[in-house]
């Protein structure tokens, strides 16, 4: 549970003093220890156990006061042993106090009072799609306590563990229940976020509206929701269907369409997206985009002297969170359509007037200017913020925030400054919550691709982006398409084989191993390191033309995934084709062979045959004179 307000508490100690009344909290000293108690229902029992020890002989306490702001307590109830004490509860504007009085005395050096003040809490867990998430306020930057030490005891049933910060100093087991352990300096500064739960399920429906203004058919691109390291994408459909899909060099996948002269269309894409709270394993990216992701650009400005000398003071990008969450102020006046875009520049001159491009813009332009990889990611953030969510409900206000590159992970790691600037302190740098769905990311562009959202047509506002929480699809893997080609060349030549893989949704597919066996035995295979959904790609290949069809298979496969398509291999045809050229062959060589034999000529033999050819004449007319009659 991620809110904007700012939750924070802080005790009080009111002492009566004998022979005369001081406030002088130092003259006690205070350890607590605080168990947060969530419940499978989501309410969280808290118990304050307070031990005040007098640290001079003439004080006791008379009462304890403790303050809580933006909690409703619930039920509260305070007991010293089994013995309840009297409990008062006031209430100004967005603070609730809690005043324990004592009856008795403590009194002496070294006297010691142990009690508890216990309350329900209906607001630090809460359960958002598949996912509980529980925010704990930090401790207000006060030296009151000699310890202070928190235990945040979850139900088992929660799940597996998807984020948690700070790292507690102990995990331990109990029955039926998860206990983590945290100290003062550990929450003073962050307080604690968790999520328990594999994973985060969005549906999502985008609308895309197109135009082609040209009186000549034209191809445009659109951006839909990629694959990354924290989140997978099943699509349910894509309509009207792309001419195909690609990506592009920072992992976007961009849908192309052909329009005619003129037309318009509008595109609507729906499915779901799964998001992870530890990254996958995904293609890495190349040494050249990890160095375009170095770059200077419009809204980066790598170069600035400012820049460069807080980078160089900075250096990691843990510091660089830090000062641009602590150091920008959000202004929720610009949270508006097409507001202006200050860049890293502009938003470090202008620190009070920051929106979330303005965190993310300065974020990637230090952590580049101190050689680091960074890149602006545009999507949807899921909140509760009630300043952001009415203009969501009518418009397409997006967010963005930024990923650097962590070289020993090798991974893109999101972090969100901005979140952390308006929550309070609440660290979203050591780990992303599950509400960030990302739609485009931009690292060797600052601009394109454009986001889902960004598709319009004509001034009216209009919505075009809808994200819920949602569930996983019954469909969840891809069988790849396979429609082959067999182009018979020239006789006596190998035959061209030409396969189109398509991948036909809803999911990816991961290194495909495109393959073609000759009578099961493998003559061929490529690898297609991603293959998005309605993407495509062409395996080529030949099937050899041998002799007599003794290198020639008879069964052709060609296989993607556990698709399997079985081709003509024209073996029959080659033998043919060789046994015709065995018979010219061997009539030539006879022919040959006769002519050496008979050691003649082609003269000879026509003479020859000139000679027999008059012969029979000369007999002929013989034959006419003896059959003359006298």
């Amino acid at each position: 549970m991620f809110k904007k307000i700012i939750v924070s508490f802080v005790a009080f100690l009111i002492f009566l003093i004998i022979p005369s009344k001081v406030h002088a909290q130092e003259e006690f000293i205070i350890d607590v220890n605080v168990n947060y108690s969530v419940l499978n229902t989501g309410i969280t029992k808290v118990t304050h156990t307070i031990t005040l020890e007098n640290a001079l002989s003439n004080l006791y306490a008379q009462s304890y006061l403790l303050s809580l702001e933006n909690i409703d307590p619930l039920n509260p109830v305070s007991y010293e042993g089994d013995k309840q004490l009297a409990l008062t509860k006031t209430e100004k504007d967005d603070t609730v106090s809690l005043q324990v009085n004592f009856d008795d005395a403590a009194v002496g050096k070294g006297k010691i009072r142990t009690f508890t003040i216990s309350f329900e809490e209906a607001n630090f867990a809460s359960r958002t799609g598949e996912v509980w998430e529980i925010s704990i306020p930090r401790l207000s930057e006060s030296n009151n306590f000699r310890s202070y030490n928190v235990n945040l005891i979850v139900p088992s049933s929660f799940g597996k563990e998807a984020y948690i910060s700070p790292d507690p100093k102990s995990t331990n087991t109990g029955e039926g229940t998860i206990i983590y352990s945290f100290d003062k300096t550990s929450i003073q500064k962050t307080g604690i976020t968790a999520g328990f739960g594999k994973f985060q399920v969005f549906s999502f429906t985008l609308n895309y509206h197109l135009e082609n203004p040209l009186n000549k058919t034209a191809s445009t691109e659109i951006a839909i929701p990629p694959d990354t390291a924290f989140q997978k994408i099943y699509y349910d459909s894509i309509n009207p269907a792309p001419e195909e899909v690609y990506l592009d060099k920072d992992g976007n996948w961009l849908a192309v369409y052909i329009l005619d002269p003129r037309e318009r269309i509008d595109v609507t894409v729906m499915g779901t997206v799964q998001i992870y709270a530890n990254p996958r394993e995904v293609q890495t990216p190349t040494f050249e985009v990890l160095q375009e992701n170095l770059k200077e650009s419009e809204y980066w400005q790598v170069n600035d002297p400012q820049i460069q000398n807080l980078a160089g003071y900075l250096r990691t990008p843990e510091a660089i969170y830090d000062f641009v969450s602590t150091n920008l102020s959000y202004s929720y006046d610009r949270v508006k359509p097409n507001v202006t875009r200050y860049g890293a520049s502009m938003a470090l001159n202008s620190p009070n007037e920051a929106i979330c491009m303005e965190y993310t813009d300065l974020f990637i332009a230090l952590t580049r200017a101190a050689g680091i990889p960074a890149r602006e990611i545009n999507g949807f953030a899921y909140t509760e913020n009630p300043e952001i969510q009415p203009l969501s409900l009518v418009a397409d206000v997006l967010h963005s925030w930024p990923e650097y590159w962590d070289e020993h992970k090798q991974v893109w790691i999101p972090v969100d400054p901005t979140w952390g600037s308006t929550t309070g302190g609440v660290d979203f740098f050591n780990k992303l919550d599950l509400r960030h769905f990302t739609f485009v990311i931009h690292g060797t562009d600052a601009i394109m691709p454009y986001p889902p959202g960004s598709y319009k047509l004509g001034p009216s506002p209009q919505k075009d982006v809808f994200v819920n929480f949602g569930q996983l699809p019954k469909e969840k893997i891809s069988k790849p398409e396979i429609n082959v080609s067999v182009k018979n060349s020239l006789p006596f030549m190998d035959t061209q084989v030409s396969a189109i893989i398509k991948n036909p949704g809803p999911t990816a597919l991961y290194n495909l191993e495109p393959a073609i066996y000759f009578d099961e035995i493998l003559a061929e295979r490529t690898i297609v390191p991603v293959l998005p959904p309605y993407a495509s790609y062409e395996f080529k290949s030949r099937i050899p033309f041998s002799f007599l069809g003794t290198n020639t298979p008879e069964k052709v496969v060609v296989t993607a995934a556990d698709t399997k398509v079985q081709i003509p291999s024209n073996k029959t045809q080659v033998i043919i084709y060789n046994l015709l050229a065995i018979f010219i062959a061997f009539s030539l060589i006879i022919a040959v062979v006769v002519v050496k034999i008979k050691k003649i000529s082609f003269v000879k033999v026509k003479n020859k045959l000139g000679t027999i050819i008059a012969s029979l004449k000369f007999k002929k007319k013989d034959n006419k004179k003896n059959n003359i009659q006298p």
